[in-house]
């Protein structure tokens, strides 16, 4: 599947799964539902661990990194996809993107993307001064129903 535009607004044809805010007392009500979302999407139990850790990876960097609060979208078109939004001051994607090879351990983070583009079919970043917006999409061996 080709990597879908970044935008702010999903194509019309995507079906809205689940739409939530969250902040860090969220994160465990919100990962429940991911998974339950999962679930529902037929993904086995291995890339539903798989997505439930990457898609926390993306919460938790909103906490860490991106004001402390967020936005979190799973959409169905084709695969099961997650788009994570937060109103931070961004970063400079190209420190961490293309990144092939594990990055180094340090204080400061810098693994959690490349966790995520491991675990992910896909992981689109568009960052400014006005906020992040991350999409993945599930790596699945089914299309879900």
């Amino acid at each position: 599947m080709a990597n879908p535009p970044l935008d702010h607004q999903a194509s019309t044809g995507w079906k809205p799964l689940f739409s939530t805010s969250f902040g860090l007392a969220d994160l465990n009500r919100v990962r429940h539902e991911v998974e339950a979302v999962s679930r529902r999407c037929h993904l086995d139990h291995d890339e539903i661990e798989n997505w439930v850790i990457a898609v926390n990876e993306l919460m938790i960097n909103v906490i860490r990194h991106g004001g402390g609060e967020g936005g979190l979208r799973l959409l169905l078109d084709g695969q099961l996809i997650c788009e994570v939004t937060d109103q931070g001051r961004g970063f400079n994607t190209a420190r961490y993107f293309p990144r092939a090879e594990r990055p180094p351990l340090s204080g400061a983070g810098g693994m959690g993307l490349w966790v995520v583009g491991q675990m992910a079919d896909y992981l689109l970043v568009v960052s400014g001064p006005e906020g992040t917006t991350i999409r993945i999409a599930a790596r699945s061996r089914r299309t879900p129903g």
